[in-house]
């Protein structure tokens, strides 16, 4: 089950104000760039069910996260039905995100007290998941949905609204600026966070340096 309760879920994204974004199918490459993120300043990272039997990755990931990172909290994204999404409670997953909304995903975390957040694209989507029970919303995929604008027009009529943008979303300080003055609760990274070195591995000194950048850019920019 959850190490943390959906309240401590919700705090770490806002306290840190970025959620890392990753898959890769092979266990020990993910332990190393979640160990990066972490030492950049990362405590909610979201593991992407994208490749086959990556519940099996996750498994072995997580077991390894609650020795090695006891402060990460590990979530799982790209879920789209519930089935799956139970499958990752069960393993230990601390919170689940979506691409889509999907009531039957949010009714089952909710059963088990997991904090979830579904992907909206419009006003009536983030109003239904709001009637469901959603405490932070996913803006997915954010850039084509309307960028840092849409959080904004977004927040005249639902101030109360907590919004993680995702797609789109890049390190330049330019960049989290503009998301994040535009009221973003926390935003969600990915490609653009996990760098590359010149022989194509992951640059893990490059990407805790830019976490920690990232981090400390966020909290300027805060209101």
């Amino acid at each position: 089950m959850a190490k943390f309760t959906r309240i401590q879920v919700y705090q770490g994204m806002y306290e840190t104000g970025m959620v890392p974004v990753f898959y890769h199918q092979k266990p020990e490459t993910a332990k190393e760039v979640l160990k990066a993120c972490y030492d950049g300043g990362a405590r909610c990272f979201e593991f992407t069910n994208r490749g086959d039997k990556a519940h099996e990755v996750f498994a072995v990931l997580i077991d390894w996260v609650r020795k090695e990172l006891p402060e990460m909290m590990m979530g799982v994204g790209s879920i789209v039905d519930a089935p799956t999404a139970a499958i990752y409670m069960q393993l230990g997953a601390d919170f689940i995100v979506c691409p889509i909304l999907v009531d039957e995903v949010i009714k089952v975390c909710n059963m088990r007290k997991v904090a979830v957040s579904p992907g909206c694209g419009s006003l009536t989507e983030i109003a239904r998941a709001h009637e469901l029970g959603v405490e932070v919303v996913k803006i997915f995929p954010a850039l084509q949905v309307g960028g840092p604008e849409f959080i904004k027009a977004v927040s005249g009529p639902m101030p109360y609204v907590s919004i993680m943008p995702t797609g789109g979303v890049s390190p330049d300080e330019d960049n989290i600026k503009q998301w994040i003055s535009a009221g973003a609760f926390c935003v969600g990274m990915g490609s653009n966070l996990m760098v590359k070195n010149a022989e194509g591995g992951f640059d893990l000194e490059k990407i805790s340096e830019l976490t920690h950048n990232c981090l400390l850019t966020i909290k300027k920019y805060r209101k």
